[in-house]
């Protein structure tokens, strides 16, 4: 559905949903679901930015939510669906910290370098969304295989748990597993996973935006609680890995100034190419699948070019503020459903939500356990392992949730971009196989079930009748490739290796093929060669141009011109029939007896068209005061809308033919024909 943005629309609207009973619900939605996010982003920022960055991580903090903060504005603004929310997708962080952990650089540069790499791929990213959407190339990149895009998530959120575990000190090689139950390392990261199911169970069965920053004023009061209780101070807490540790000393962001990017270390950076065009590959998986998966919660169809030029300008304010690549988030903006928030006042307060944390002192990060943020991301990853792997199971059969679990545990061992590859290269095997299935002959027969309208004395009938199996015709359609030709072609040899009556000619209908691939074609000229060595001619109606040149490249040239190439499929029915009966004649068989033979099959249609011959000569000669003697020239117009009248016309000699407005023949007349001017009135014209 296409619309058009205007400034002008866009403060009429606020304004009217300001002062409407909108007003309430976007506040209250807004404002919780800012405070959700707020969490969810610092938990995020803290994952990106931990290990070697560990001492930037309040500066880090500061940027992914200037981030969100500007995705959430823009797209809110220039999105779709009113009372949409964005932000940092957990399928993000996962490159977004391999970036950090895998640049090997100076400390000094570390930080700034890093920092550089995330903005140019969210720039990158940005500046793609932009081309698809200005261009209107969505169509293009909007079909991922839902086997692909399901792994994608399963493996991300398998991914994310792994992460976080990780983050709370725990060991995720397996063969440190019985380290878990130990106990220093076992109240690391019990309380984190503990905390990160009940609030993935609570808000599976609740929807309500308040959910998330209640349990968190639980869960920090509660573990501050305990720290007392056990006599542990703040400051030995965070000594232990316990507690987050403020790592500037204001605000968060502006956390670079442009003379900081003086230290980028640009070696490093450009050793990071290949892990930017991951980030920038799986942003482009998110905002498809994000945009797809709101399009369906909704039930609201979406235009997709301003969906990703809404996100490529946001991602690239974002880029250059030093924040990262976003996306829609469908959870938070269901909300606005189903609370009736579905304006663009709710994406913004939410947006003001986030941007006034970034005006605070950054000592708030100290009062936040380092298991909140583990169980945060469990949380997370269990999200998406219940969206992929769970929830999928039900939808699909098992080959293809096959290729899930495939993907899932791909990304799990090996990585992202190979569990992609792999993906992608199990659903087209899995394509092909199943098009390969599909039978592209849509049906065999011969002359003896169809003829052309072209006029047959009786005799030629009867041979027609007699002989027409020896003319195979089949119907194609679909598209043919390397995957359903083999079997096609294996059909056609049966059809021509007939030991009995063997067939004269093969006639093959494309005109339901939409197309070929190299294989095909390919294939297919060595059949027609085949064919043509047996002494069977092929006719082939309706090729495309492709197909023909393809052909032309693939024969020799003697035996592409040995075959029969026809526009229509009566044209091309005629050339078959003119074969049979050519064939018949020149047989050494055809001899007087078996001509007497044929004599006796037909003497009876040959009395009934002399009777009505001698009927039609009778009718001539009564009729004879009122006619009016004509003839007629080849190509003459003897009906139709350029004929020079509209009379009845009685054919006494030659032959005559109707053809419909397309130029195509849609009936013979012979003499003894009676042709009427109405003949004409659907656009075809009778020609001498």
């Amino acid at each position: 559905m296409k619309s058009n943005f205007s400034l002008r629309d866009l403060l009429i609207e606020l304004r009217t949903d300001t002062l409407s009973e909108k007003a309430i619900p976007a506040l209250s939605v807004g404002f919780t679901t800012g405070l959700g996010l707020l969490v969810a982003q610092i938990a995020y920022a803290t994952f990106i930015f931990s290990g070697s960055l560990a001492p930037y991580s309040s500066q880090g903090v500061g940027l992914v939510l200037f981030g969100n903060f500007a995705t959430c504005l823009i797209i809110a603004v220039l999105g779709n669906y009113r009372g949409v929310i964005s932000g940092l997708s957990p399928a993000l962080i996962l490159v977004m910290a391999a970036i950090g952990l895998t640049i090997e650089t100076e400390s000094d540069a570390l930080f700034v370098t890093v920092v550089a790499a995330l903005m140019i791929g969210a720039v990158s990213a940005g500046l793609i969304f932009l081309i698809v959407g200005k261009f209107q190339f969505s169509n293009l990149v909007r079909f991922i295989p839902y086997p692909v895009a399901g792994g994608f998530v399963a493996g991300i959120g398998g991914a994310v748990c792994l992460a976080s575990l990780s983050l709370m000190g725990v060991d995720t090689d397996w063969r440190s597993i019985l380290s878990l139950v130990e106990p220093s390392v076992f109240w690391r990261w019990s309380p984190g996973v503990v905390y990160g199911v009940i609030l993935f169970i609570a808000m599976k069965r609740q929807s309500s935006p308040l959910i998330l920053p209640v349990s968190v004023v639980i869960a920090v009061s509660a573990y501050h609680f305990a720290l007392g209780a056990l006599d542990i101070t703040g400051d030995e807490a965070r000594a232990a890995g316990l507690l987050l540790t403020s790592t500037s000393d204001g605000r968060l962001w502006p956390s670079l100034t442009p003379l900081d990017f003086l230290n980028v270390d640009w070696t490093a950076l450009a050793a990071q190419i290949p892990t930017i065009l991951t980030l920038v590959l799986v942003s482009i998986i998110c905002v498809v699948m994000n945009i797809a998966g709101l399009e369906v919660a909704v039930n609201q169809e979406f235009d997709w070019d301003r969906e990703f030029k809404a996100t490529g300008c946001a991602s690239i304010v974002s880029g250059l503020g030093g924040g990262t690549a976003a996306s829609i988030i469908v959870p938070a903006s269901m909300r606005s459903e189903l609370f009736g928030a579905t304006t663009r006042l709710t994406g913004v307060v939410t947006a003001l939500v986030i941007g006034s944390a970034l005006l605070f002192d950054d000592r708030f990060l100290e009062w936040v356990p380092v298991p909140l943020v583990g169980g945060i991301l469990i949380f997370a990853g269990l999200s998406l392992l219940d969206i992929g792997l769970i929830k999928s199971r039900k939808r699909l059969a098992w080959l293809e949730y096959g290729i899930i679990v495939l993907i899932f545990f791909t990304i799990i061992v090996f990585g992202l971009l190979e569990g992609v590859g792999i993906g992608m290269v199990a659903s087209l095997m899995f394509f092909a196989l199943r098009l390969s299935r599909i039978d592209v002959i849509e049906s065999k027969t011969s002359l003896r079930e169809y003829r052309s309208n072209k006029f047959r004395p009786v005799p030629d009938r009867a041979i027609l009748s007699q002989q027409g199996d020896r003319a195979v015709i089949y119907r194609l359609r679909g598209y043919i490739f390397f995957g359903s030709v083999y079997p096609l072609v294996s059909r056609l040899r049966q059809s021509l290796g007939k030991n009995t009556s063997p067939p004269v000619c093969l006639m093959l209908d494309f005109s339901d093929v939409s197309g070929f691939d190299f294989s095909a074609v390919n294939v297919l000229s060595r059949l027609l060669q085949s064919a043509n060595s047996t002494g069977v001619t092929a006719v082939l109606c309706s090729s495309s141009d492709e197909l023909l040149n393809g052909l032309k490249r693939n024969l020799p040239s003697a035996e592409f011109n040995a075959l029969q190439i026809e526009s229509s499929w009566d044209k091309a029915l005629e050339q078959c029939e003119e074969m049979i009966i050519l064939a018949w004649r020149d047989e050494e068989s055809s001899s007087d007896d078996r001509r007497g033979s044929l004599l006796e099959r037909v003497s009876a249609d040959l009395e009934q068209y002399l009777e009505h011959q001698i009927h039609f000569e009778e009718l001539v000669d009564e009729l004879r005061d009122w006619l009016s003697p004509a003839r007629y020239s080849v190509g003459d117009v003897i009906a139709g809308q350029d004929a020079s009248h509209t009379n009845l016309q009685l054919l006494s000699k030659g032959r005559a033919s109707a053809y419909d407005s397309d130029g195509v023949r849609v009936r013979q007349f012979s003499s003894g024909a009676v042709i009427w001017p109405a003949e004409s009135e659907d656009g075809r014209v009778i020609s001498i």
